[in-house]
């Protein structure tokens, strides 16, 4: 006698269908504070798991390849941040078109692509594997946009937005601490270490990215405070720009300066820190990213208590400003040997966090609002770390190809000095630009 099966699929499907519709309700009617702490973890681990498939690799040298002519490991950063790029470009009509039940789905898909090319990376050898670490940057280009998806349009965006900005800070330095860790005290080599972390941070992964997933879409008041966020398709993209574009190119440029800086700061910690004397450190790179993290969220965090829009997208400017003054002054201070590296790097990083943290976050947010725009967060946001990425690319190339005698401190004094003068006069030419639409559209 044959075994009919029973048909378990539909109330299997059921299900998960209540309890997921269940966690979701429970947020809509939690208190705020619940909602924020909620969204906020969930979100600060996804992203700090993406890390753990793009950074630990930076935590080794390469010493032992070069590549036309240049160190390994400059290739390799090379390679990736060219394939991040390329995602950045693409991701502008991605991410300003993604609807919102696909987002989960394309994280998990995203990352486990990079995480298949660490991979391909172990297996093939050098010189040969650096095409994988172009491809490992493709698709987590994507990530960020589909994350603040979650988060962008509510009043307490800039809360969560700054906790999940944080991410950024704390889990690079917590990536290269894994990838040194892995290679100092599990013995694995340089090569396999970047796929050996990202095991490590696939559980937290694939759990922090269905929490976030629960997570309700903007109620009411959010929309009557925040405006909706709606996907923009080319007409909408199109008439963004003719509107805004002249305003947008400056800050994008002031953007772009410091996307080299924190990009440089991030890939190329390790040769600063062991110019600095701090060679055999596992740790360095965990303590002085949480201390940047936490200075970082404590100043903009507070943005929500701003409660006029317009009056918080100009303070975003504030921020920005001293972040640039920030990062040069102490840079200044250290070479009149007024402060240690250590309270250098640390000081210079919160600057520098300082000016990009609001463009990811708070900038784009308050100004569709202020201005009433019913668009998304994420068109925007992409646009500028596309030229962000495409000048890191640039100097990168001008870096290792015009042969100039320096060391990584002298190097990264310049940069900090020249992108704090140039930053500042773009930021301010911008924010004029922007009073005037503002203005033009309230007569």
């Amino acid at each position: 006698m044959s075994l009919i099966p029973l048909p378990i699929t539909e109330p299997v499907q059921r299900e998960r269908t209540f309890r997921r519709n269940s966690i979701r309700a429970r947020l809509q009617q939690s208190p705020a504070w619940m909602f924020i702490v909620y969204v906020s973890f969930s979100s600060f681990v996804v992203y700090s798991c993406m890390y753990g498939y793009r950074k630990p690799f930076t935590a080794a040298s390469f010493d032992e390849v070069r590549l036309f002519g240049i160190s390994y490991k400059v290739v390799l950063v090379i390679s990736q941040v060219i394939g991040y790029m390329l995602s950045k470009f693409y991701g502008i009509r991605f991410i300003a078109t993604m609807q919102p039940p696909k987002r989960a789905g394309f994280i998990i898909k995203l990352i486990l692509v990079a995480w298949s090319s660490l991979l391909l990376f172990a297996i093939v050898p050098a010189p040969y594997n650096f095409i994988f670490m172009f491809i490992n940057g493709l698709p987590l280009g994507m990530v960020w946009g589909l994350v603040f998806g979650y988060l962008e349009g509510r009043r307490v965006t800039e809360i969560m937005g700054a906790i999940l900005a944080t991410s950024f800070i704390f889990a690079s330095g917590l990536a290269k601490t894994v990838g040194k860790w892995l290679m100092v005290s599990a013995g694995i080599s340089e090569w396999w270490m970047p796929f050996a972390a990202g095991a490590l941070f696939l559980g937290p992964l694939l759990l922090s990215t269905w929490l976030l997933d629960q997570t309700p879409p903007p109620n009411p008041l959010d929309i009557e405070q925040r405006t909706i966020r709606l996907p923009m398709e080319k007409k909408e993209r199109n008439a963004f720009l003719r509107r805004f574009g002249l305003a947008l190119a400056p800050a994008i440029f002031a953007y772009v300066m410091l996307t080299i800086l924190r990009d440089f700061c991030e890939d190329f910690a390790n040769e600063l820190w062991t110019e600095t004397g701090y060679r055999n450190s596992v740790d360095i790179f965990a303590r002085t990213s949480t201390i940047t993290s936490l200075v970082v969220l404590a100043v903009v965090a507070g943005f929500f208590l701003v409660r006029d829009n317009y009056k918080a997208f100009r303070l975003n400017n504030v921020i920005i400003i001293g972040g640039f003054v920030l990062a040069a002054g102490s840079t200044v201070l250290y070479h009149l040997h007024m402060i240690s590296s250590v309270m250098w790097i640390v000081t210079a990083s919160s600057g520098l966090y300082l000016g990009y943290v609001p463009y990811n976050c708070f900038y784009f947010e308050r100004m569709l609002a202020a201005y009433k725009v019913p668009g998304n967060v994420g068109f925007l946001i992409y646009l500028a770390d596309a030229f962000g990425y495409l000048g890191t690319v640039v100097v990168l190339l001008i870096k290792e190809f015009v042969k100039i005698k320096y060391s990584w401190v002298d190097f990264f004094t310049g940069m900090f000095c020249i992108s704090a003068l140039a930053g500042i006069g773009l930021v301010l030419w911008s924010a004029v630009l922007y009073a005037r639409i503002y203005k033009k559209g309230r007569i």
